[in-house]
């Protein structure tokens, strides 16, 4: 690795460790949104090692951040509250389901590949509302209950007091409280792992395998070596993050349900990536930092907030305008990121990460043209 890589874990390792402070600075100083961040994080950055560095395109992560999140539930109900196993249990159940995917959809390529992982992604969360509902529970989601076994923690002795036990890391509560960071604290340090070890992929022989099949995979071919391996592998790779994810969030939150498979998931995944910067290791996280602040703050506004910011506008102006902004918060909020997308998409088709590269060209820019100017009026001076 070079010595700018150790320099982006040290940028990412800071501000993931630094968000407590500076979080409330931008309104997101809340654990929960805070936990987001560093969970969607980890997911697009692991998306990004199969998009970014292989070109295709997967509309079915969602399932493995399901499927993570179920099995970390099940760990919880069946042997103990602490969150070590359930979290190595779903990173395992996300990697053995994407090895079951990848093996059918990756005999395709292009836009077929795309199809075939949104259709088993469907078919997923079809089944959590049928035939695997008692696994799933249905449309109420998997929940804890006073009867769960609990068989380790019941043998070491450990039940709850009162009421539904919470989660525990190494017998400190993750739940317990809104001002508990301890969850954050799991999320972001799994984050920073996941971030370097994903580096060290993109920087390996095998990410350079990789980006050949990016460039030209029929080339490759012709060489004789054989892509599919590689891309079963990053695919499984990929699918493993995702299930970390889904295992964080039950970590966090000890609930899960269908609607995180369904395929809007997915679609936000791939939004979060694009949005970011396809290819770039900040880039994805930027866009999943993205994505949820304005889900955050868009979605918690309404019409008399609206309203209320346009107080200074004659009534009449003021009324017509906040109908009209309106339809773009609260629930439409999805309204609004599809506009930003669009014009990131039309102006900046590498996303937020070419805008800030663009950025720093401009600002180069303009202190070598300053101190040419300098060289230029020196001799006259």
């Amino acid at each position: 690795m070079r010595s700018t890589d150790y320099l982006m874990i040290l940028i990412f390792a800071a501000v993931m460790l630094t968000m407590p402070l500076w979080g409330p600075l931008i309104d997101a100083g809340y654990p929960d949104i805070m936990q987001r961040f560093a969970v969607f994080g980890l997911i697009a950055v692991g998306f990004n090692l199969l998009f970014g560095l292989t070109g295709y395109l997967s509309f079915g992560h969602a399932a493995f951040l399901g499927v993570g999140s179920y099995t970390a539930v099940w760990s919880f109900k069946l042997f103990t509250m602490d969150v070590i196993p359930a979290i190595i249990a779903s990173t395992i159940m996300g990697g053995v389901v994407a090895l079951i995917l990848g093996f059918v959809a990756l005999r395709r390529s292009g836009i077929y590949f795309s199809i075939l992982t949104l259709a088993f992604a469907q078919m997923m969360y079809s089944l959590a509302y049928s035939v695997l509902t008692p696994l799933t529970n249905g449309e109420t989601g998997l929940q804890l209950a006073l009867d769960d076994p609990r068989i380790i923690d019941r043998a070491m002795g450990i039940n709850p007091e009162s009421g539904l036990p919470s989660t525990s890391f190494l017998g400190f509560g993750v739940t317990s409280g809104d001002n508990n960071l301890l969850g954050y604290w799991i999320c972001a340090v799994i984050a920073i792992l996941g971030f370097y070890i994903a580096l060290r992929i993109n920087r390996s022989s095998f990410g350079i395998m990789l980006r050949g099949i990016k460039s030209n995979q029929t080339r490759m071919s012709y060489t004789g070596l054989s892509a599919r391996p590689y891309l079963i592998t990053v695919f499984v790779i990929s699918g493993m993050y995702a299930g970390l994810a889904g295992g964080l969030l039950a970590a966090v939150d000890p609930l899960a349900g269908a609607e995180r498979m369904y395929w809007t998931a997915s679609g936000e995944i791939v939004l979060m990536t694009i949005l970011g910067g396809v290819g770039t290791m900040f880039g994805p996280i930027l866009g999943a930092g993205i994505i949820k602040w304005l889900e955050a703050k868009l979605s918690t506004f309404n019409e008399s907030v609206v309203e209320h910011a346009l107080a200074f506008l004659p009534d009449s102006i003021e009324h017509s305008i906040s109908v009209v902004v309106s339809k773009f918060v609260g629930e439409g909020w999805h309204l609004s990121l599809g506009i930003i997308f669009m014009l990131i998409v039309i102006f900046l088709p590498g996303g937020v990460m070419e805008g800030l590269q663009r950025l720093t060209r401009l600002v180069g820019f303009g202190k070598k043209h300053s101190q040419g100017d300098a060289a230029v009026r020196a001799p006259a001076e």
